[in-house]
């Protein structure tokens, strides 16, 4: 097993009478995307801050890399890169520019036009900042957090406010960066992101870590593992009744022919669909639970809520 190289203990922090994160403990592996799940206000972009050395906590322990974070914090930067949730450039400065200034604040640093042609914004080398779009700008901010060839990147809602393709872009710059043996730690509350790019997931809610797992094994602890969709006029009661026997059945918002089954077990799973197929619906899809259904057991609402 891959050693840790991210430990936090007991970490709070408070802001009067508000705590923000409460006892927080996890550590985070080498080589992993590590992610910290929740909705805003959880205490995600906190949790990050103080492990990045941005803000203090009021108590509690960590280590990046061997190291304290409250005695060796200038030693940790040089090894870490910060992409934060909101970044602010020099606006009459190019692309190139801006990188080549911001490797000069570290003992090792890597060569900006290298680092463009990994987004694919070699072309805009002499553009500005103000200039790109947003999932332009986007990569350059996650670029910019790698010039000193860190072996710890931190990325803080890396994909807040893309579309949908822009997002997915992103998703594969992240995977491009885990495969040069980068550790990666994010802040996400999209459950699809989180699922497809975490190796190992922590769900916050209210300050605290409620669960904490590979991102398959907590999917695992759902309550129903599984489910069939289906569309089907006119289903008769006592089809309804049997189904409900394996676990629970639900219209799906807003379509009334559009029936979901959550299933408790594979072995249930196969009797479930064996009476959808004797119901003959126009169409169905088989699959299984996801973060975002865990979410909803865990808290009782989605996380746009």
């Amino acid at each position: 097993m891959a050693k840790n190289i991210i430990e936090v203990k007991k970490l709070t922090k408070k802001y009067g009478h508000l705590t923000a994160v409460d006892t927080v403990s996890f550590n985070v592996r080498q080589g992993e995307i590590f992610g910290l799940l929740g909705e805003n206000g959880a205490g995600k972009t906190t949790t990050l801050e103080i492990i990045e050395g941005l803000r203090k906590a009021t108590s509690g322990e960590i280590t990046v890399l061997e190291h304290n974070v409250k005695d060796g914090i200038h030693t940790v930067k040089e090894k870490i890169g910060v992409q934060l949730q909101s970044s602010a450039y020099f606006d009459f400065l190019t692309l190139s520019e801006i990188l080549f200034l911001f490797g000069t604040f570290y003992s090792r640093k890597e060569d900006p036009s290298k680092l463009l042609d990994l987004v694919g914004l070699k072309n805009k080398a002499q553009s500005f900042v103000k200039n790109l779009s947003g999932g332009q700008r986007q990569r350059f901010s996650i670029i910019a957090s790698l010039v000193n060839d860190p072996e710890i990147v931190f990325l803080d809602e890396p994909t807040t406010g893309l579309d949908p393709l822009a997002r997915r872009q992103l998703w594969e710059l992240i995977s491009k960066i885990k495969n040069q043996g980068k550790t990666i730690v994010l802040t996400t509350h999209y459950l699809e992101e989180a699922e497809i790019l975490c190796d190992r997931v922590a769900i916050m809610e209210k300050g605290k870590i409620i669960a904490m797992d590979e991102t398959h094994r907590l999917v695992e602890r759902t309550k129903y593992p599984f489910k069939i969709e289906f569309i089907a006029k006119n289903i008769n009661k006592e089809s309804l009744k049997q189904l409900k026997t394996f676990g629970d059945i639900n219209k799906v918002i807003e379509r009334s022919d559009d029936y979901e089954v959550k299933i408790r077990s594979r072995i249930d799973l196969n009797k479930a669909l064996s009476l959808v197929l004797k119901i003959k619906p126009e169409s169905f899809t088989v699959g299984r639970a996801t973060l975002e259904d865990l979410f909803i057991e865990l808290t009782g609402k989605t996380i746009k809520e």
